[in-house]
């Protein structure tokens, strides 16, 4: 079995939030994009925030993280986008394959 990530990222507005989905997810770079809505509270130059934003939990093989994050940082209007790896240890095997196949370059 290989191995397989969970990547978040976060957008300020929906709209992006599913162009960047979208795009991740026709580039195979990840095999589920799921969108979900939040609230973050964070320091911005100096300054608290407390703004509404959209968080991308996004499945993919390990092997594809490096151009998966490169895609993001290439796609993002944020100064500094929020890029989080986390190795995923377990799960469904059957949904695991299924991220394999839809994660396979092209």
């Amino acid at each position: 079995m290989a191995d397989y990530v969970q990547v978040v990222t976060t957008t300020d507005s929906e709209d992006k939030a599913a162009t960047l989905a979208r795009s991740i997810v026709e580039g195979r770079l990840g095999a589920c994009v799921q969108v979900v809505p939040i609230r973050s509270f964070y320091v911005w130059e100096g300054a608290a925030q407390d703004d509404p934003e959209w968080q991308l939990q996004i499945k993919t093989a390990e092997g594809r993280t490096d151009a998966l994050i490169e895609h993001i940082k290439a796609n993002h209007d944020y100064d500094v986008p929020e890029v989080i790896v986390t190795p995923i240890t377990g799960g469904n095997e059957a949904y695991l394959k299924w991220v394999d196949e839809e994660t396979q370059a092209s």
